[in-house]
C-alpha cells in the first residue's frame, strides 16, 4: 500500500483527536475536529459499541498516523522495543518521538511532521554539522539538529518559527538559537512527552498476540 493521499483532516475525525497533519490550521477554529463532529462517512452515528480488539487497533492507528509510518515499520520499532528492558509501550513511544522528522516539527523547524519529512529528504537538515535526509533517523542525548546555513533552508524555517499558534517545544529538546535555527536534544524522551491522547500498553496487548 502507497502512502496515503486523500484528505488528513478525515483521519484526524476516524481518530477522534488531533493529529496535528496540517500545521497551523490544526490549532485554529479551521480544525475539522472543530468544525465536524463524528466519523467521516455515511453512517457514523449507526456504529455499535467498539469491541477491545477494535479499541486496541484504534490505539495503533492513531500513533501510526500521528507519526506517519506505516505497518511494516511500526512493527519494527516494537520488535526493538520488546528487546529493551522495562516497560515495552513507554519504550516504543520513546523510539517514536526521537525520529527525526518528528524532532524538526517539535523544534518548529516545520510546521508539521509531512512537511518535516520533505525539509529532511530535501537535505534541509543536519544533525551534528552533517547532513541527514532520513526521516527515521534516530537522534540520541547531545545531538544538534540545525538548518543548513543557506538562506532558503533558513527562511523555510525561520517563518515555521514565527507562525502563530505554535505548540510549546518540549522539555527534551532545547531550542539553541533562531537565527540560524538550531536546537539540541537534551535526554531521551519519556511518555510524559509525547503530544498525544494514547494508552502504549493497549498497543502492546494487540501486537503481543
Amino acid at each position: 500500500m502507497g502512502r496515503y493521499t486523500g484528505p488528513v483532516c478525515r483521519l484526524c475525525r476516524r481518530e477522534g483527536t488531533n493529529l496535528y497533519l496540517k500545521g497551523a490550521r490544526c490549532y485554529g477554529n479551521k480544525c475539522a475536529i472543530v468544525r465536524r463532529d463524528g466519523v467521516p462517512g455515511m453512517h457514523q452515528f449507526r456504529r455499535g459499541k467498539a469491541s477491545e480488539y477494535a479499541i486496541r487497533l484504534r490505539e495503533k492507528q492513531k500513533v501510526k498516523r500521528f507519526y506517519g509510518i506505516f505497518e511494516r515499520q511500526f512493527r519494527k520499532y516494537y520488535a526493538e522495543a520488546n528487546r529493551k528492558t522495562g516497560n515495552t509501550g513507554d519504550a516504543l513511544m520513546s523510539l517514536l518521538e526521537r525520529r527525526l522528522d518528528n524532532v524538526v516539527a517539535r523544534l518548529q523547524f516545520a510546521a508539521s511532521r509531512p512537511q518535516a519529512r520533505q525539509f529532511i529528504r530535501h537535505g534541509h537538515i543536519l544533525v551534528n554539522g552533517k547532513k541527514v535526509d532520513i526521516p527515521s533517523y534516530l537522534v540520541k542525548p547531545g545531538d544538534q539538529v540545525s538548518v543548513k546555513n543557506r538562506e532558503h533552508s533558513r527562511n523555510l524555517a525561520i517563518e515555521n518559527t514565527q507562525a502563530d499558534f505554535l505548540p510549546p517545544v518540549p522539555d527534551w529538546l532545547d531550542r539553541i538559537s533562531n537565527d540560524p535555527p538550531e536546537g539540541r536534544v537534551s535526554r531521551l524522551p519519556s511518555v510524559q512527552d509525547v503530544g498525544l491522547p494514547v494508552t502504549p500498553q493497549l498497543i502492546v496487548e494487540l501486537l503481543s498476540r
